[in-house]
C-alpha cells in the first residue's frame, strides 16, 4: 500500500503552498524536534499592508540549543500587536471576518507555552477552514535516527513511507540516492499559483495565508493546488 509523506518544520500563520503541500499528502509530520533557528519563518510571517510587506513575529525566549518544541513563548503581549496588524492589512477585505475569527480562535484562553504548540494549533484551524483533512504527526512518535538527510530518511523508513514530497528547496541539500536505497519515492513540489483578489497594489503571494482568506473566504481552497506537476526525482 503507497504511503506519501510530507515533512516541513512548524511555520507561524503559513502561506498556501505550506497548505497544499500538506494536502498532497496522507500524512504529514511537524518536524519540530530539530535545530531551532533564528529569523526563520518558525515564529513570523508576513501580511501586505499599505505600506509594504510587514513582519508580524512571536517573540521567544531560549537558545539555539533547543529543539524547536522545546522553545517558549516570551509573554503575551503580541497578541493585540498581531491583532492590530491583521486589522491594518485585511479589515478592508471581504472575509476579513474570517480571517481574524481564526487568529482569534488561535490564541484565545490558554495561549500555549511553547512556540510548536501555538503554530500546531493555528495550522490545524486554518486546515479545518481550507478543508485540508491530513493527519498531522509528530516525529518524537517514531525516534528517528541520524543526521540531516539520514534522519529524514529514517523517519520515512519508519512510518512506512513510499514517496516523500518535499518543498522545491529541498534540491539545494537533498541527496536522492539516500531515497533510492531505501525504495523511497522522492518528489519536489512546486510552488506556481494564481492570483487572487487583494488589496494594496501588485499582486504579492509570499504573505500568511491569512492574507488569502481574508479575500477570497470559502473560495479560498480554490487557489490553493499549484498549476504545475510535482518533479519526480527517478
Amino acid at each position: 500500500m503507497s504511503l506519501r509523506v510530507g515533512v516541513i518544520q512548524s511555520v507561524y500563520a503559513p502561506w498556501r503552498g505550506y497548505f497544499d503541500l500538506m494536502a498532497d499528502v496522507d500524512v504529514f509530520v511537524l518536524y519540530d524536534d530539530v535545530q531551532y533557528s533564528k529569523n526563520s519563518w518558525r515564529n513570523r510571517n508576513r501580511l501586505k499592508t499599505a505600506e509594504g510587506l510587514v513582519w508580524m513575529t512571536v517573540p521567544v525566549k531560549g537558545s539555539l540549543s533547543q529543539t524547536i518544541d522545546e522553545v517558549a513563548i516570551d509573554g503575551g503581549a503580541w497578541v493585540s500587536q498581531h491583532r492590530a496588524l491583521i486589522q491594518r492589512a485585511l479589515g478592508n477585505a471581504p472575509y476579513f471576518a474570517d480571517a481574524v475569527r481564526l487568529f482569534e480562535s488561535a490564541t484565545s484562553g490558554d495561549l500555549p507555552e511553547k512556540l510548536s504548540d501555538l503554530n500546531r494549533r493555528l495550522i490545524v484551524l486554518l486546515c479545518e477552514y481550507l478543508g485540508v483533512k491530513t493527519p498531522i504527526e509528530s516525529p518524537r512518535s517514531y525516534s528517528p535516527q541520524g543526521r540531516s538527510t539520514e534522519r529524514l530518511v529514517d523517519l520515512l523508513s519508519r512510518m512506512g513511507a513510499t514517496s516523500y514530497v518535499s518543498g522545491p528547496s529541498g534540491q539545494d541539500y537533498i541527496d536522492p540516492k539516500l531515497f533510492a536505497d531505501a525504495g523511497i519515492q522522492l518528489e519536489y513540489k512546486t510552488y506556481d499559483y494564481a492570483p487572487y483578489s487583494q488589496l494594496w497594489g501588485p499582486f504579492e503571494g509570499g504573505v500568511s495565508v491569512l492574507d488569502l482568506i481574508a479575500n477570497e473566504g470559502p473560495g479560498a481552497s480554490g487557489f490553493l493546488k499549484s498549476m504545475t506537476p510535482n518533479l519526480r526525482v527517478v
